[in-house]
């Protein structure tokens, strides 16, 4: 009995072993950890002062803060890929963003900004979860990189919002030419619009020279455009060109929202900017940018000039710094950055501090 026992042993070792060489090797996967922390010291002028049930009292102050996200949102993501053979790759990215001055993160959900799993290969990619709005490209024409000094700063954010719900897809690049599509489902019983966001965005480039076009709507929970704020379409168009250490900006974006309640509410704006990036040294970048907005039914209209600099001391850790003035006319009431002045009234800012990205 124990010697035909220790013969079946055998015989079925040599068969496991037979079997494991025929499977084949496991596919590649890496996952990675990354992130930003962003912080420093921000000031304004002129800040509409509200009562304690947040109702402006006529009168402004000047604020001295904290910043946790000026320059940039402090992250931490984790985001992963997986070679399935044949060209074909699956990837996720879980990504949350914090203020750095408080340790909070920003909004209630646990990934905040982007939590998604796709597939890439040679048709391109998918990805279905939550994502950035695809109007968040503007950042690629934005001189500032997006700052909050820069091309949200006159639409009162209307440029960086996310999405949920996401299905986007992107076209592999062909001849410079891209193309990403998304929609963010309202998931509203009895209608595929009410609460939907859709967009586009186009992309051509060749030499030191980039061309886009970006185009969405964001519509209310009856399926409707409202606000130029919150709900209405959006279309941007600009530019970049490199030219050894000079990179040259210029946009244009018109938002409309035809469904506005009051005839008296701004149901257009038209937003206008130029910049400029000079790298003097590999580690010191000098930025200038200028922007004007207008409202149409005597809504008002503001300019925002800012200056700024960014110097790296090393690939991970940043020292940035940047001053600005906005002019407001008529009833606009713009602000450098989210706290704003009273109607027709000017504010300047400024703020500095470190990131370090890992």
């Amino acid at each position: 009995m124990k010697k035909i026992t220790l013969q079946c042993m055998q015989a079925a070792a040599a068969t496991m072993l037979i079997g494991a060489a025929c499977i084949p090797a496991q596919a590649q996967t890496s996952v990675t950890v990354y992130g930003r922390v962003d912080a420093g010291v921000d000031y304004q002028t002129n800040v509409a002062l509200k009562d304690a049930s947040g109702n402006p009292t006529g009168q402004t102050g000047s604020k001295l803060a904290a910043s946790g996200n000026q320059w940039g949102t402090s992250m931490i993501g984790f985001k992963g890929n997986e070679d399935l053979g044949s060209g074909l790759s699956a990837f996720f990215l879980l990504e949350s963003g914090f203020d750095a001055t408080k340790g909070t993160t920003n909004g209630s959900a646990l990934f905040n900004r982007r939590s998604y799993v796709g597939l890439n290969g040679g048709a391109g990619s998918i990805k279905f979860g939550k994502n950035l709005f695809i109007v968040n490209d503007v950042w690629y024409l934005d001189p500032t990189g997006q700052q909050f000094m820069g091309t949200a700063s006159l639409v009162k954010g209307r440029n960086w919002p996310g999405a949920n719900n996401v299905i986007e897809y992107q076209t592999p690049t062909w001849g410079g030419f891209n193309a990403t599509m998304q929609t963010s489902l309202g998931e509203q019983a009895g209608s595929t619009k009410n609460g939907r966001s859709d967009g586009i965005s186009l992309v051509y480039t060749t030499g030191g020279l980039e061309l886009r076009a970006i185009y969405d709507v964001i519509r209310d929970a009856n399926g409707r455009y409202t606000s130029v704020y919150t709900a209405s379409k959006d279309l941007i168009v600009g530019g970049t060109y490199t030219v050894d250490q000079l990179k040259l900006f210029a946009g244009y974006e018109n938002i409309s929202a035809p469904d506005a309640a009051a005839a008296a509410d701004p149901d257009k704006l038209n937003h206008y900017w130029i910049g400029v990036n000079y790298a003097v040294t590999p580690a010191l970048t000098l930025i200038g940018a200028a922007f004007h907005a207008k409202l149409n039914h005597d809504a008002g209209s503001a300019s925002l000039f800012m200056v700024g600099a960014n110097y790296n001391l090393s690939k991970r850790t940043l020292l940035y710094a940047a001053v600005g003035t906005v002019r407001n006319k008529g009833n606009a009431d713009f602000g450098t950055e989210f706290d704003s002045p009273l109607p027709g009234h000017a504010q300047n800012g400024g703020y500095a501090g470190i990131s370090h990205s890992f």
